[in-house]
């Protein structure tokens, strides 16, 4: 397994994540270093959560409930997007695996007492409805595959991220979106070729001769296999943590920030 974590140059980083105007419970990398498949442009897709200062969110005005900010450091391209408390604590009680993915991602940035504390509640949030929530991600992306010629490799590789990651959660209840690590234990030989050859090449590669039919039947295959997985889950049907999101949001917002 290649460990991206080691190209990963966290002075700049924080250098984009110091001009945020809010301050923030956790930044982490999201996007295909995150997936395990950055190509060597890729640029990087920070995620996380800010707090917007009680002044606003108790006034009229809705405040910024997202921010967006792009940055380019030395050749670096960053792209911060973060949600304010509320709102991803929201996102979190739905069936939203990209949320999730978002606070347990291992390539931490910035991080804080509080993201911790987001991770054990985060265990509550996971139900067996999440399934919905890949197959419906999946099916968006293999739409994009399809229609571009010639195809590229980064969709194919989200198809397969996606339908992987939910059939993992289903079985064992943990958030892994790493294509590397999910391959291991799904063992899909043609896996390990695809992403070469997005590691390799440009962000925009493309497949030279798509065998679409053999991935068209795999795309087939795999989304039985997670709706399976769904039907025989033991998660819960409903998440546990609403109180705990609540609880926390309270304190953030009346600035009872851990030491």
């Amino acid at each position: 397994m290649i460990d991206h974590s080691s190209t990963i140059d966290h002075d700049k980083m924080m250098q984009h994540v110091r001009t945020h105007p809010f301050p923030l419970v956790f930044a982490t990398i999201s996007g295909a270093h995150l997936y395990g498949f950055p190509s060597p442009d890729s640029d990087f897709d920070l995620r996380g959560v800010h707090l917007l200062p009680l002044e606003t969110v108790v006034g009229l005005s809705p405040g910024r409930e997202t921010v967006e900010k792009e940055g380019i450091y030395d050749g670096l391209e960053i792209d911060l997007v973060t949600h304010d408390a509320q709102k991803f604590f929201t996102l979190m009680g739905r069936r939203n695996g990209y949320v999730l993915e978002q606070v347990f991602s291992p390539l931490v940035v910035f991080t804080t007492p509080e993201h911790d504390e987001l991770k054990t509640i985060a265990v509550g949030c996971i139900t067996r409805h999440h399934a919905h929530h890949y197959l419906g991600f999946a099916a968006t992306q293999w739409k994009l595959f399809r229609k571009e010629s010639p195809p590229r490799v980064k969709p194919l590789l989200y198809v397969y991220r996606v339908l992987l990651t939910g059939i993992h959660l289903m079985q064992t209840g943990v958030v892994e979106a790493n294509l590397v690590l999910l391959n291991e234990d799904a063992k899909l030989p043609y896996l390990n070729d695809l992403i070469a050859m997005k590691l390799e090449g440009p962000e925009q590669g493309t497949l030279a001769e798509a065998d679409l039919a053999f991935h068209e039947s795999e795309y087939a295959r795999l989304t039985a296999k997670l709706e399976s997985a769904y039907a025989a889950s033991t998660l819960p049907e409903m998440p546990s943590s609403r109180g705990a999101l609540n609880d926390l949001l309270i304190r953030l917002r009346l600035g009872e920030r851990t030491a």
